[in-house]
């Protein structure tokens, strides 16, 4: 049984793959430091957790354990990320109550230490509502970049000013989106366009444009506000965020802190949602050291036919060994089937995976370049690996975190979202073989080394983290007794 002098943490994610994995690292780090673990995931992804990797996989530790609640949509037969929109709304307006019924029945378990804190994701705020009616302190766990979390934090000025919604849809196209936006604290040189995609519609009612900017401005009620990154990587916005947060909590890169963790049981729970291919380890020992290109879209990002097509012959026409995720949901509305002539063409120097461990596959000696839709947590695991980046931004902020790797940090290029075989062929030549190559590896490889830094003992990261810890054990124990 759990000891009842624990304290005890309830970490909720948003319900995609790319929030639950650095929630879960987050979780891992504060069981390390002494603290009894509740994991809630949604009951779909439990089933996907279960079918991926197996029943033990949610069955934790006697103080490392998962619970599930309803996301309040319709059952699906769909084994990937549900749609985005649907689950925002849902989750804001149906998981309030059983999140409530969860924390109540935790309070009543006997072996289970008093709720001491809930860690949320940034965009689960109706958890704050559950928070002060428990009068339990909470925290909210923004699992994106510094400059991102800033982005999403400036939609309530960029409405009132009217950079959004657009006056029409003309304005994707005649160059507005270039309109420079240089008044958000810690952000230079930034465009419309390099700010979180939701920007771009022409509806004032726009779910996403409404939710996010609600989402962020709750930040402010959440006792104290936890990113994944590091000080040194975005300085400027981090310094311009604890203005804003008087608890502000850099704790990044999780990736890195966890690999620290001695504890085998703590390192076998695991979070992938779809099955890993491990086969793509042995392929890759097999390959010279950086000469294979990794390309992996994330769990979100759909392409057309058409842009699938273009992809795979620019792949081609490189002549470069490549491994290539392609999730069986990766092609909008169809199967990702490729064609016949590009598997033969192919053959020998390519691995097409469902879906890969990333973070040892970044860190394989054979990695030399990673195409990337520029996820945070992709991005991030590409710079703990000193690896370049080819960048094709999907949605989100995934537009902001490109521009950062691209023109503030020096590891990245952008590719043309209407990508073209050409173009594709162009720039994978150029990361692999040419001098812009050789710098952003140069850079990345800086990069790698600062990051590290941060992690060790006494950086600036491996502070914050134990720094966070004391903070909340000392609210904790200032709060009023009920």
């Amino acid at each position: 049984m759990a000891s009842s002098g624990k304290h005890h943490a309830v970490f909720i994610p948003y319900p995609a793959q790319g929030h639950i994995n650095p929630m879960l690292k987050l979780a891992k780090l504060l069981h390390f430091r002494g603290f009894h673990i509740t994991f809630v995931n949604t009951e779909y992804n439990h089933e996907r957790l279960v079918r991926s990797r197996g029943p033990d996989s949610v069955r934790g530790l006697d103080d490392f354990r998962f619970e599930t609640i309803p996301d309040g949509l319709p059952p699906s037969e769909h084994d990937g990320t549900q749609d985005i929109a649907a689950l925002c709304l849902s989750t804001r307006a149906k998981c309030l109550v059983p999140f409530r019924d969860l924390i109540l029945k935790l309070k009543n378990s006997k072996g289970v230490p008093p709720v001491t804190c809930i860690i949320a994701d940034g965009v689960m705020s109706f958890t704050l509502k559950v928070a002060d009616e428990l009068g339990v302190l909470e925290l909210v766990f923004w699992t994106m970049s510094a400059c991102g979390f800033m982005g999403y934090l400036q939609f309530d000025q960029l409405i009132k000013r009217c950079c959004t919604p657009l006056k029409d849809e003309s304005y994707l196209t005649n160059g507005y989106l270039d309109s420079p936006i240089d008044w958000i604290p810690g952000m230079r040189n930034i465009r419309l366009r390099d700010l979180p995609s939701f920007v771009r519609t022409t509806n004032p009612h726009d779910i996403m444009l409404n939710f996010d900017n609600e989402e962020a401005q709750n930040a402010h009620k959440a006792w104290g506000v936890i990113l994944n990154t590091y000080d040194e990587l975005e300085y400027d916005v981090v310094e311009a965020l604890k203005q804003m947060f008087s608890h502000l909590y850099t704790i990044g890169s999780l990736s890195t802190l966890t690999s620290q963790i001695p504890d085998k049981r703590l390192k076998s729970i695991e979070s992938n949602l779809w099955k890993e291919d491990n086969d793509c380890l042995e392929w890759l020992n097999q390959k010279e050291t950086m000469s294979v290109l990794y390309v992996n879209f994330g769990s979100i990002t759909v392409v057309t036919a058409q842009q699938l097509r273009e992809f795979a012959w620019g792949l081609a026409n490189t002549n470069h060994p490549f491994l290539w995720v392609i999730r069986p949901d990766l092609v909008r509305g169809d199967s990702a089937v490729l064609p016949e002539e590009f598997l033969q063409e192919t053959q020998g120097r390519s691995l097409l995976a469902s879906w890969c461990p990333q973070e040892q596959v970044l860190s394989h000696p054979s990695v030399g370049g990673f195409l990337t839709h520029s996820g945070w947590n992709s991005t991030l695991e590409s710079i703990c690996s000193g690896v370049p980046m080819i960048c094709w931004p999907f949605f989100a902020e995934q537009h902001t975190n490109c521009r950062y790797a691209c023109e503030e940090w020096g590891i990245g290029m952008e590719i043309d979202s209407n990508v073209r075989r050409e173009e594709v062929e162009l720039l994978v030549r150029e990361l692999m073989e040419g001098e812009k190559g050789r710098e952003m590896r140069e850079a990345a490889k800086r990069w790698k080394e600062s990051g590290e830094t941060a992690t060790k003992e006494g950086g600036a990261s491996f502070v914050n983290l134990n720094r966070l810890v004391n903070d909340v054990l000392h609210a904790v124990n200032c709060q009023p007794t009920n």
